[in-house]
């Protein structure tokens, strides 16, 4: 099917091409046809096409977010303020943009899924030419959040000292924000190829460069948190351009066949999936941004924002593994939708859900036991250990909680579902969410335990 010529309904419905019988791949498919086989077998096969998915994503999700995590653990024995700073820069203002842009680029994993699963491949490189026009595009509209973050910062109630720094941090970190809209797209055109592997291995790389130039920025240069803002910068950069190469030199034969001009065809349409996408993760996202912002309100500011952070950091290193099953299961769904096997759509979201919340509850005990200790990577001040110490319960909860979630994210991804979920966050978070957070932490007087999971 000629892709200049599909209607705006090509965004909306699965791909139900049946596969051609000539056409050779090395993906696993070759188990397909399992509905006839028992229960331990069918699960056995579905197993090993997650994980196949699975245990690259988590390895490159987890090595992606550890270069967050560095970057917070170099600033944090800075100072409480340097700590504080990198934490807004890096969860508000760039975790705002973030979201965004990581949703619109979701979008991909509908179509390309889809395209992939009906072995329409030429198309896949067309949908990634046209997400990195249209996520380009939304990085120049993003760019004022960054240039005048701190007089936002100060709008929205955060003490003076840690939004300058942080507006400070913000500008040295726009290239980090561009670095998004040409990463994102394509990770979700090799994921949904199955081609994980190489994102694991650029993702370890990307890291191992992160530690070395924090290093020499922030102990040997002293160059303080500009260094460390440098540093995540370059790191996430040498991510993209190790995609990007593999993709263009002969990674992805059949489905990268050079730039074309058909990209710019359907940019409306595409964009308005993109808007869909984006909506249904940034409301998700943007809420645990805007409970950042709110510590800013409460007493002791300064103590309440690193608490949280931290917390919320842990949570966010866990979350790369549900945020994994996520994307296998919207690979899965997608390549089975678009082969029109329903069914085994079906059973493989069944698999992702069990598997994950075993997963989920795993590490809620971990943090559990460890909850006096899991702070000291972050900082080294009493007061911050001690809070996170109180809010180890919360944060034990929340984890076991959001091992369940993405992955029905992840079924709405894969069947093209974005605008319905994104009503459904809009309600979860934000008209149930918000307001108990403002309940809980001013009317019962919580403090920064305010956390609605």
């Amino acid at each position: 099917m000629d892709g200049a010529h599909r209607n705006s309904d090509e965004y909306h419905q699965p791909l139900l091409t049946e596969p051609s019988s000539n056409d050779e791949e090395t993906i696993l498919r070759d188990e397909d046809g399992v509905e006839g086989k028992d229960l331990r077998t069918r699960l056995w096969i579905e197993t090993k096409k997650l994980w196949a998915i699975v245990g690259p994503s988590i390895i490159s999700r987890v090595a992606g977010y550890s270069m967050n995590i560095i970057t917070q653990a170099f600033a944090g024995h800075l100072g409480d303020v340097e700590l504080a700073a990198i934490s807004i820069a890096n969860t508000v203002i760039v975790g705002f943009n973030f979201g965004l842009l990581l949703g619109m680029a979701s979008a991909l994993e509908t179509l390309c899924g889809q395209a992939f699963g009906a072995k329409e491949y030429h198309m896949l490189g067309i949908y990634m030419q046209r997400s990195w026009i249209v996520l380009l595009l939304c990085c120049f509209l993003l760019l004022p959040f960054y240039v005048f973050a701190t007089p936002v910062l100060k709008l929205l109630g955060q003490p003076d000292d840690v939004a300058e720094m942080s507006g400070v941090v913000a500008i040295w970190m726009i290239p980090l924000h561009f670095s998004f809209a040409f990463q994102f797209p394509l990770q979700r055109f090799l994921q949904s190829q199955s081609k994980t592997a190489v994102l694991a291995y650029v993702s370890f790389v990307a890291l191992g460069v992160n530690v070395l130039t924090s290093w020499v920025f922030v102990n040997v240069l002293d160059w303080g948190v500009i260094g460390a803002s440098l540093a995540l910068d370059i790191s996430w950069w040498v991510g993209a351009l190790g995609l990007y190469s593999y993709t263009v030199l002969g990674g992805c034969p059949l489905s990268w066949t050079g730039y074309s001009m058909e990209a710019f065809n359907g940019l409306w349409e595409f964009l308005k999936l993109s808007a869909a996408s984006g909506v249904m993760l940034c409301l998700e996202n943007w809420y645990y941004r805007i409970l950042i912002l709110m510590t800013g309100y409460l007493s002791n500011a300064t103590l309440a924002v690193d608490a949280l952070s931290v917390c919320m950091s842990i949570n966010g290193w866990e979350l790369m593994i549900p945020l994994a099953f996520l994307a296998a299961t919207g690979v899965r769904v997608a390549n089975e939708l678009g082969a029109g096997n329903w069914e085994a759509a079906k059973f493989a979201t069944k698999v992702s859900i069990v598997q994950s919340t075993i997963v989920g509850l795993f590490f809620c005990v971990i943090v559990l036991v460890l909850r006096d200790k899991v702070a000291l990577i972050f900082t080294s001040s009493n007061d911050v250990l001690e809070e996170v110490d109180k809010l180890s319960y919360l944060l034990g909860v929340t984890i076991l909680l959001n091992s369940v979630q993405p992955v029905l994210s992840g079924v709405a991804i894969g069947s093209g579902w974005q605008a319905t979920v994104a009503y459904i966050n809009l309600g979860c978070y934000y008209i149930i969410g918000l307001p108990l957070g403002i309940l809980m932490g001013w009317v019962f007087k919580l403090g920064v335990s305010i956390r609605p999971s």
